[in-house]
Parts: C-alpha cells; sequence; structure tokens
C-alpha cells in the first residue's frame, strides 16, 4: 500500500532527523562527569590513598639502602611491589593518572563557575518582586528625608551593591561567597602545578660534609651521597663549592640540642668567596640552590703506618646510632696500605681495615658501650682491626660506613684484636704497624635542594585560607526597597492611615543565613535615621517584621 502525502501544495519536505552520534554522545558525557564537583572529591580522595605507600614504604628517589634491605626481609612480597611501582609511588602510571585526572576536573569544574560569576559581578540587581510580603524578612517603615536618595547612600555605606530604579531600590551583597569558592578551588590547581614544577625541574641531594680544607664539596652528581633529580633535570647543576670552618653545637644537659650553627666559605661561580653561616631553621641561599643543615657527628681523625713506614691519616665520618649521648659507629679502610714502594705491587691480602665505635663522652668505668652526652668532654674510640681482602675490587656496592661482614664468614678477613684508644694514644699491631687517634673534626649532613614551586605553593597555600574563609564566612542576601504613600500601604502590613510616605522593604538571603533577620533589622532602622517606630502612630518596629 502507498501512503498519502496530506500536506498541503507547495509545503517543504520535513529534513530527515540526524541521528545522534553514540562516540560524541559518550565523550560529552563523560566529561560531564568528570568536571562535575563530585568527580573532583572523589579523586582528591583517591589521592590521598595513592600517597600512602609512598609514605609507609621507602623510596627508591629518597632512600635505596631502606628499598634493598626490605627486598632482604621481605623477598617474596617486594617482588609484587616492585611490579606495581610501590617503592616509586609518587611516579608511579597510576599515581600519576589520578593526578593528572584531578587537574583535568578541577580546570573543567571552574571555569564555567568562573564564567558565570564573571557575568553575575558584572549584572545588575534584580528588579523588585511585586509582593514583597512573601519574603522571608518583611516590614514597612517610615521613609527617610531624601527618599530613595537616603535609602540607596544607606545602602552602598555598607557596601551594598545596589541600583535604584525610579521608587524602587534593589541591593545585593555577598558576591564574595562564590568568589572565595572560585579562589579555594583555583589554588588546588595551583597547588598541583606547584608540586609538579617542583617534580619535574626540581632536584635535592644529601651530602656529609667534614671540617677543614681538605673536604670540600663542589655541587656536581657524582659528589652526592644520595640524589634525585626530576625528569626534566640534567647533569649540570649550579656551580658552587662548599668548605666547612667552624660549626658550633650547643646541648642542654640532658643531652638535647640546643643551638646548631654552621660557619662555611662558599665559592660560587663567577664570584669571589665568601664566608656565610646558616643553622636548622635558617637554610643558606645561594643561587639556584638552597643548602639545610640536617644533622652533625664526629670524624675521628685516625693515622695507619704500614710495614713499609707510609702513613695514611683520614678523617673517618662516624655515624651516630641514634642516642642522646651521640654514640657513632664508622669503618676507616686502608686499601691501599702494604703496598711495596719498590715494586708498586699491591697485595689485596693485605689492606687493613678498623670497625670502630666513636664515644664523645666516654664513662668513667667500663663496659664502653655508650656515651653519656653529645659533647667531646671524655673522647674514646673503640676499634677492631681486620686484615685480609676488603672486596672493593669485586664490582659489588657497599656501605662505606660499615665492614662487610661476608668478607669476614668468607674467610678473606681476619680479626686481629682490639683497642681502646683516647686522643694522642697510638695501638701496634702484630706485624709491627701502628694505628694512632689524633683526635676528630666536626661534620655536618647538607640537603642541597633546588624546587621552582615553592613560590607558587606558597601563594596557592595562603589563597586556600583566604578563599575558605570568604566560602565559609560570607553569606549573600538581596534587599529590596519601595517607596509608597500611605495611602498606598497594605493595611493588613499594620501601615499608618496617615498621609506620610513610607517604605515597604524584603530581605532575602541567597544562603543559608541565620543572622540575616538581625542585620535586615538594623538596616531598615537605618533607613528609617534610628527613629524609634513607636514614635510613630500605627508604624511597627522593623524588628517585629523582621521575626
Amino acid at each position: 500500500m502507498t501512503a498519502v502525502d496530506d500536506r498541503p501544495a507547495g509545503t517543504p519536505a520535513e529534513a530527515p532527523r540526524r541521528r545522534p552520534n553514540p562516540l560524541l554522545a559518550l565523550a560529552r558525557n563523560s566529561w560531564r562527569q568528570l568536571t562535575s564537583m563530585r568527580t573532583a572529591l572523589v579523586l582528591l580522595f583517591l589521592l590521598a590513598v595513592a600517597a600512602i605507600p609512598g609514605s609507609v614504604l621507602p623510596q627508591r628517589g629518597v632512600n635505596p639502602e631502606d628499598v634493598r634491605d626490605f627486598f632482604t626481609e621481605h623477598p617474596d612480597l617486594a617482588v609484587w611491589l616492585d611490579r606495581v611501582g610501590a617503592f616509586e609511588a609518587f611516579s608511579s602510571v597510576w599515581f600519576s593518572a589520578i593526578y593528572l585526572l584531578l587537574f583535568t576536573s578541577l580546570i573543567g569544574c571552574i571555569t564555567p563557575r568562573l564564567v558565570d560569576h564573571v557575568r553575575a559581578l558584572r549584572a545588575r540587581p534584580p528588579a523588585v518582586p511585586k509582593r514583597l510580603g512573601r519574603l522571608p524578612q518583611h516590614t514597612v517603615a517610615p521613609a527617610p528625608d531624601g527618599g530613595v536618595a537616603a535609602v540607596a547612600e544607606v545602602l552602598r555605606r555598607r557596601r551594598w551593591r545596589v541600583v535604584v530604579r525610579g521608587d524602587e531600590v534593589s541591593a545585593e551583597k555577598g558576591y564574595l561567597k562564590e568568589t572565595g569558592n572560585l579562589i579555594f578551588h583555583t589554588s588546588m590547581v595551583l597547588v598541583l602545578l606547584g608540586v609538579a614544577l617542583g617534580s619535574w625541574y626540581g632536584w635535592q641531594g644529601n651530602r656529609l660534609l667534614v671540617a677543614g680544607a681538605d673536604h670540600v664539596f663542589c655541587n656536581t652528581r657524582q659528589q652526592y651521597a644520595e640524589v634525585k633529580l626530576g625528569p626534566r633535570v640534567g647533569d649540570d647543576l649550579p656551580r658552587f663549592c662548599l668548605q666547612l670552618d667552624e660549626f658550633d653545637a650547643r646541648f642542654l644537659p640532658t643531652g638535647q640540642p640546643a643551638f646548631y650553627n654552621a660557619k662555611v666559605t662558599v665559592d660560587e661561580d663567577g664570584d669571589p668567596p665568601r664566608t656565610a653561616e646558616f643553622s636548622v631553621n635558617s637554610p643558606l641561599r645561594l643561587d639556584g640552590a638552597n643548602v639545610y643543615l640536617l644533622g652533625h657527628g664526629y670524624a675521628p681523625v685516625i693515622r695507619y703506618t704500614d710495614r713499609f713506614g707510609r702513613s695514611q691519616t683520614s678523617a673517618v665520618p662516624f655515624l651516630s646510632n641514634g642516642d642522646l649521648g651521640l654514640t657513632s659507629e664508622g669503618l676507616a679502610a686502608f686499601p691501599d696500605a702494604n703496598v711495596d714502594p719498590a715494586t708498586g705491587e699491591r697485595k689485596p691480602d693485605l689492606q687493613m681495615a678498623f670497625d670502630g665505635l666513636y664515644l664523645p663522652t666516654a664513662p668513667q668505668e667500663p663496659p664502653f658501650t655508650r656515651s653519656e652526652h653529645p659533647t667531646e668532654e671524655n673522647p674514646l674510640l673503640g676499634l677492631v682491626a681486620y686484615r685480609g681482602n676488603l672486596g672493593l675490587d669485586g664490582g659489588i656496592p657497599g656501605s662505606v660506613y660499615q665492614l662487610d661482614q661476608r668478607q669476614v664468614r668468607n674467610g678473606r678477613l681476619t680479626e686481629i684484636g682490639a683497642k681502646e684508644l683516647r686522643p694522642g694514644e697510638s695501638w701496634t699491631l702484630d706485624d709491627g704497624t701502628t694505628v694512632e687517634f689524633l683526635g676528630s673534626e666536626p661534620y655536618i649532613v647538607l640537603s642541597v635542594r633546588y624546587d621552582p614551586g615553592t613560590t607558587l605553593l606558597l601563594i596557592s597555600s595562603v589563597g586556600l585560607v583566604l578563599g575558605l574563609m570568604g566560602s565559609l564566612f560570607v553569606r549573600r542576601r538581596r534587599v529590596f526597597v519601595r517607596l509608597l504613600s500611605a495611602d498606598a500601604a497594605d493595611p493588613a502590613a499594620g501601615s499608618p492611615t496617615r498621609g506620610s510616605s513610607l517604605i515597604e522593604v524584603g530581605g532575602l538571603p541567597r544562603t543559608e543565613h541565620p543572622g540575616f533577620a538581625e542585620e535586615f533589622a538594623q538596616l531598615v532602622a537605618a533607613m528609617r535615621g534610628d527613629r524609634p517606630a513607636d514614635e510613630v502612630d500605627g508604624v511597627p518596629d522593623a524588628r517585629e517584621g523582621a521575626k
């Protein structure tokens, strides 16, 4: 059967309906979901959860030795954690994905709200409603002498946005609430951007620096004990060198530190050397880097004289074991000892190492296992001598502060004996070689950092606080005023029957505002010139109408 076209002649045919593109619809709906506030809050929560592994588990970029120890203690678990990037949490794929999604969600959420807010700021307050009596706050009061102009002036003095339309006044206040919301969310985006800048272009390194001209530190990657460079940072670091000249450490009688201060000589590239001082809470500011003082300790100065009469002197940093007395342990290694000067032959089986325990203030009676105070009041150095192959030529990385016990267990190192030395004392070993304890030098632990996002993080943190305060404490509200005569007033509202001019006032809080009734009453009282309502026959008190 053929369909019959009932349209009148000359009527154009309807255009076929366009079928929506499913991919475009999916992309539009996905974008709306991503840029919603609910999604932003969920992503912020996920980001906090994703940061937990980076706070609980050791990270390769911060302390690779702890990661290696974790693999030793938990080999099966460590393999699975390593596969998901738990030891590099903040640079993992899943953390970066949440980070970028949150960044995109916040920008997509803020942009349309910012456009709407700009339009609202440029728009004029709306016209006065026809029935002000339906508003939450409403009253009728005597009109001031200046009429509408006086009402507008009262509102302007109280920083209301005012528009006068004939005998009507519209006023609005509280735009800073939405401004605070936008500042808060924009500051969150800036926080994410500052963190990203610091991660990409920042770098940090730790270094132990012993006092003296023989221990100058220059800012190169090879001279750091631990270094972490951002993905966008090359090996061309800022050029400067530091030499520790003096270190002043003061302690309470209990051993708690009271004051740290380091005096260094700074040699920056292109500038003459200069002297600078810095402390724990006052870092050294250099061009392109900041130097922070993290801690300090002692480096016993040990001189070893081998069987050929050659002496080697070394200031060996000993690391504190964590007690208040600064009891420290360290290793003095002499791999080039006992080299025949005639032939230059190096004998690995005659290498020397001294495993030591340093007590800045040793007790008066044994056992000498713990220092009583961190100052050097009664220094004592306990040494255990080892002879043999230190295993330095095997290519296996190890610690310079601890003896490789594997060399002892496999018989390549032999323990010779132990001795406790005071400053200036020496110890003659079984082969005629000697070791002397000459004293100690202080050392400091430095953290050299550069973070280009620090200023941005500071500004955004202030913005977060200010935006949050504006969002929480500012309330948006509107006030409408209409000038009318007594004959035109509504008798049900209690207006007078005399021929005086009146103003009908209505108030509308745009957000929950428990104190708006009191503010409304104060505004009405100011509009009528602070005249008590009972002085005018039949005019109700403004506070009565505000209830």
